[in-house]
């Protein structure tokens, strides 16, 4: 009857005799020992689950009231710890690379303050479409005036009166050599006046 009892008591209370093992002195000592290794592996191990640890004691004290009233959450705190802890599961170690790591890599961050911008251009084909219609507007030497415009100032060079000379030559010359052959004058062509006989 002392042994039977012993045993009732100890699986009764499983949870509390097996928990600061499992919670503290084993994550400890892997702690200490993944420390001194230099593998990041078993690093991350052990920073997930004081991570984890920490927020499961934070949810403990937030909902306390609410935890008293469910009987079954000290065992599966136990189970839950077992599962991070033990190096079969390694349990940590998967919550790290399903859970943490893809959130950090791709830096999904959470606005709760949102409020939906107007876009202009919401679809790539209204960036062709606006392009298309400017042309059809103003005309494709617009369009590349546009163009030459954006690479200047990009470029950083500023707009002094030499240069909007020098553009505006380079404009003719462009012109020029876009007239067809029929249509250019010769270099060294004058016209001819014609003038009245009086």
């Amino acid at each position: 009857m002392g042994t039977g009892s012993f045993i009732k008591v100890v699986a009764k209370n499983i949870d509390v005799l097996a928990g600061p093992f499992v919670t503290f002195v084993y994550p400890l000592y892997a702690s200490v020992k993944a420390i001194e290794t230099k593998s990041p592996i078993d690093d991350q191990q052990w920073l997930t689950y004081w991570i984890l640890y920490s927020l499961i004691t934070l949810f403990e004290l937030t909902f306390a009231k609410l935890i008293e009233w469910l009987p079954f959450w000290p065992y599966a705190k136990l189970m839950f710890n077992c599962w991070l802890v033990l190096p079969y599961f390694s349990g940590a170690a998967y919550v790290y690379q399903h859970y943490v790591r893809p959130f950090i890599v791709n830096k999904q961050t959470v606005n709760i303050w949102y409020v939906p911008q107007k876009n202009i251009f919401s679809e790539p084909d209204d960036v062709l479409s606006a392009v298309e219609r400017f042309i059809e507007e103003n005309g494709p030497d617009a369009f590349e005036k546009l163009l030459k415009k954006a690479k200047r100032v990009s470029n950083g060079k500023t707009s002094k009166k030499s240069d909007l000379v020098e553009e505006e030559k380079l404009e003719k010359q462009e012109r020029r050599s876009m007239l067809p052959l029929t249509w250019r004058r010769p270099k060294g062509h004058r016209s001819k006046r014609i003038t009245k006989a009086r």
